[in-house]
């Protein structure tokens, strides 16, 4: 039992900076994106996004804590859920506006809108993949044997990186701004059925918001 947490304790711990950051900037466009329909109040994004960077910094500081990793994996995929599902209600509602009452569309409404869905669409999803890949941070980390969701190009050439070298969140931030503005992998390949749905979901609404809402508001700026 001695040894289990000598071996937990030497266990590199990702940084949680980044992530928390990606949080911060998706909390704050969901403050300024002016909202159509909302699926849940703001206050619920808010509170859970609060509770998810107080989680972190407590994961931070007790890394091999496996039921605060286990609550930090439940906020980010509850965030991640709530997100979508609003987010697929505001593209619907937008679509109906250009659509059905084009003349009430404002271009500059549309556009900031639509620029602030994208980055969030990125940002979430690349916490997604961050979370999903491999068990997470911590099992990537500690090296268990869980099978990747993802094959990135540096593990296929194993003599030129370093031994100790696995995805950090920067590597799925990379992976979800390609599978955004690509609508296809690019970088690291889906090995998984899930991992294949939620880069097509990815790529559904970045497609939504860039093609339709995005194009119709450059259409109709004065």
């Amino acid at each position: 039992m001695k040894g289990i947490h000598e071996m937990e304790s030497r266990i590199k711990a990702e940084p949680r900076w980044t992530p928390a950051l990606a949080i911060l900037v998706v909390l704050f466009l969901l403050v300024v994106l002016p909202h159509h329909v909302q699926v849940m109040p703001v206050w619920v994004f808010h509170l859970a996004a609060t509770a998810m960077l107080v989680v972190m910094a407590i994961v931070t500081l007790t890394p091999a804590n496996t039921l605060w990793l286990r609550i930090e994996r439940m906020l980010i995929m509850f965030l991640a859920v709530a997100y979508v599902a609003n987010t697929i209600v505001e593209l619907v509602d937008m679509i109906g506006v250009i659509t059905l009452h084009p003349s009430k569309s404002n271009a500059f409404s549309l556009l900031s809108s639509s620029v602030a869905i994208w980055v969030a669409n990125v940002l979430t999803f690349s916490m997604s993949y961050w979370q999903i890949d491999r068990g997470g941070p911590y099992a990537r980390a500690s090296k268990l044997s869980v099978k990747p969701d993802w094959l990135f190009p540096r593990a296929t050439a194993p003599e030129d990186v370093p031994p100790d070298w696995r995805p950090l969140f920067p590597d799925y931030l990379f992976l979800g701004y390609n599978t955004a503005t690509a609508f296809s992998p690019t970088d690291a390949l889906p090995l998984t059925r899930r991992a294949k749905m939620l880069m097509m979901l990815e790529s559904t609404i970045s497609l939504l918001t860039l093609v339709i809402i995005v194009g119709h508001a450059i259409n109709v700026l004065p």
